[in-house]
């Protein structure tokens, strides 16, 4: 995946305290969260993992998407991370074959709501991927491949309103049905599969100034 010009995570050296941070592959369905929300029964990280005390998700993904999620007990790296414009990388499936005209209004910007609100989103990477990436199969079935085509995109952006790429791809004609993070900044999913919680060690965030 490419890297060039873009914000990083690298790992660098650990500070002194003894944090402990991790990626996990969220699965379809989870909360990106520990505690439950009252009268609703939904999964939790804590149920992918042993995790230590005081873990919390850096950022999230909702309950619908999938993909790359860091999680870490230093909530100071999690307000850096989540106070930088950080790049952040997303494959979505879309309901149709997308066309060049879609997909260079998604690169430009287009017009969603937020909290009742209309917002222009800010100009972002996005182009068609050439067939359908190597990623685990969703829990869930998708939909019967007899109601017509669909097409996988790449998506960066550094910025993350609330569904904010469901948002953009429906204000373009074309509905998300899949949605799963690959990149946060030089972090990358890798060959991980549903469910997957790795231990990252001598983690920092480089933030371009």
């Amino acid at each position: 995946m490419p890297t060039t010009n873009q914000t990083c995570l690298t790992e660098l050296a650990e500070p002194k305290q003894s944090y402990q941070h991790f990626k996990i592959f969220k699965p379809y369905g989870f909360l990106s969260q520990f505690l439950p929300e009252p009268r609703k029964k939904k999964h939790l990280l804590g149920e992918l993992f042993n995790f230590p005390d005081k873990t919390m998700a850096i950022g999230r993904l909702d309950h619908d998407s999938e993909g790359l999620l860091l999680l870490t007990t230093d909530g100071m790296m999690s307000y850096k991370v989540r106070s930088k414009g950080i790049e952040k990388e997303y494959y979505v499936q879309v309901d149709g074959a997308i066309t060049a005209a879609a997909m260079s209004l998604l690169q430009n910007g287009v017009e969603i709501g937020i909290n009742g609100s209309k917002y222009l989103t800010q100009p972002c990477k996005a182009f068609k991927l050439d067939g359908e990436p190597q990623l685990p199969t969703r829990g869930r079935k998708i939909r019967d491949p007899r109601h017509g085509p669909t097409s996988w995109i790449s998506i960066t952006l550094c910025e993350g309103k609330n569904r904010q790429i469901r948002k953009m791809t429906a204000a373009v004609g074309f509905a998300t049905l899949r949605l799963v993070r690959v990149r946060i900044g030089d972090i990358h999913i890798d060959s991980m599969t549903t469910g997957d919680v790795v231990t990252l060690s001598n983690f920092n965030a480089a933030l371009n100034r």
